[in-house]
């Protein structure tokens, strides 16, 4: 056992224990490695909407943080230039190395009321310098249709130990770190803050940004002396990982996490309809996440949510940052859908997906105006398939260049693009 702190949190039934070799599929069950929970291996996935944002945890003072003259360069006054973690609660119990663990987290709720919490695996050697922490996919809830088939309730078991949670492939750039794995029972991209009504579902807690606070409290001080650390994960855990980046990196000021988007792309207004971004902000509450430094994140017609994506490499130039896509995700397309037309089809069952050449084209103009940096890079594949780091990490080239090496080489600090 290595001890890793005192919880205070209550006690919960753990979630029935997966039987899957993979990552947690996108319908909230457990899945295979590729995303879409149907034990295949073929990541086709199943859905999720977009949204992208953050918060951003600010001081303010008189050049050292604090405003007191004193020089100690982080607000606090002692004049250590430590800071103050936003994320100051109590770790989580002792865990074995190696083994998935339930940790609920008091005070989270899922969509539906019910508590949530995160699944940890420490490091099998013991280790506490690397981490990753891994958000869930699985659809989004916005309307009549989308609240049905996404889970609301956090029903699924541990993750397993294939595609990126495996810790035995020499492959695998994660294998020696810890994980923490986010379920996803919000259906708001984790970016939520507040209660809307759904027609057909009622009063819906859109908690998601709320829950990832709580959460990180009991993280952060769990792993404290991390500092090789990775954000990411699939579908709408992409969106989440890339929406808080700011907020999550803000419990450990001193490492330069590293972000990898696994089928999350947030496209310019051309191409996401300003009308879908705004039905998220507004339903979601998701401006209240979003970094009040990023001016250009607030358009008035509710879109400019791919501009989060810039302002966060300008932000953080000397940080490395990573999106995988499809150039056709079938998945996606379906969601932005609902966007098209001026949202005319936004409340039906079965919107017209996106059109396949718009979907690339948004893509291509999201890495070619957006993503432009040389800390953000892009691994880009000719398939209409959804969600990559799965078990297909191991086996998906693009000119060349396989995935799972795209990634060591991202965490590494080598940012590159790669495209057919």
């Amino acid at each position: 056992m290595i001890s890793l702190g005192v919880s205070t949190a209550g006690c919960a039934d753990d979630p029935a224990e997966a039987s899957s070799d993979g990552t947690t599929g996108e319908t909230g069950g457990t899945g295979d490695g590729d995303g879409d929970g149907d034990g295949d291996g073929d990541g086709d996935g199943d859905g999720d909407p977009t949204t992208s944002g953050d918060g951003d945890p600010t001081t303010s003072g008189d050049g050292d943080g604090d405003g007191d003259g004193d020089g100690d360069g982080d607000g606090d006054g002692d004049g250590d230039g430590d800071g103050d973690n936003p994320f100051d609660g109590d770790p989580f119990p002792p865990m074995t190395p190696g083994e998935w663990v339930w940790q609920p987290v008091e005070g989270t709720e899922c969509r539906n009321g019910d508590e949530t919490g995160v699944w940890v695996r420490p490091a099998a050697d013991g280790n506490t310098d690397k981490l990753a922490l891994f958000m869930q996919g699985g659809g989004a809830c916005f309307n009549t249709f989308t609240c049905f088939i996404n889970i609301p309730a956090d029903g699924g078991g541990a993750p397993g130990n294939g595609g990126v949670f495996d810790s035995q492939n020499l492959d695998n750039p994660l294998k020696d770190h810890s994980f923490v794995f986010f379920p996803y029972c919000t259906g708001d991209v984790f970016m939520g803050t507040k209660m809307g009504d759904v027609s057909g579902h009622g009063t819906q807690k859109f908690f998601g940004r709320l829950n990832l606070e709580k959460t990180l409290s009991r993280i952060v001080p769990t792993f404290a002396d991390a500092t090789e650390i990775v954000f990411t994960g699939q579908s709408a855990g992409g969106f989440g990982a890339a929406a808080n980046y700011d907020f999550m990196a803000a419990g450990w000021p001193d490492a330069a996490p590293v972000l990898i988007d696994d089928s999350a792309p947030i496209f310019r207004d051309q191409y996401l309809s300003a009308c879908l971004q705004e039905a998220w902000r507004d339903l979601w509450g998701v401006d209240a996440a979003l970094p009040q430094d990023c001016a250009d994140c607030f358009n008035p017609d509710g879109g400019g949510l791919a501009n989060y994506l810039g302002f966060l490499q300008e932000k953080y130039p000397d940080r490395s940052f990573g999106l995988i896509s499809s150039t056709g995700d079938s998945t996606i397309r379906t969601f932005f859908g609902y966007g098209e037309n001026d949202c005319a089809n936004i409340n039906a069952v079965f919107p017209p997906s996106m059109d396949a050449g718009t979907y690339s084209a948004g893509l291509y103009d999201l890495r070619d105006t957006v993503l432009t940096e040389p800390n953000f890079g892009t691994y880009i594949i000719d398939s209409t398939t959804h969600v990559w780091t799965g078990n297909l990490m191991y086996s998906t080239t693009v000119s060349g260049v396989l995935l799972a090496d795209w990634m060591a080489e991202l965490i590494s600090g080598n940012v590159t693009s790669v495209e057919p």
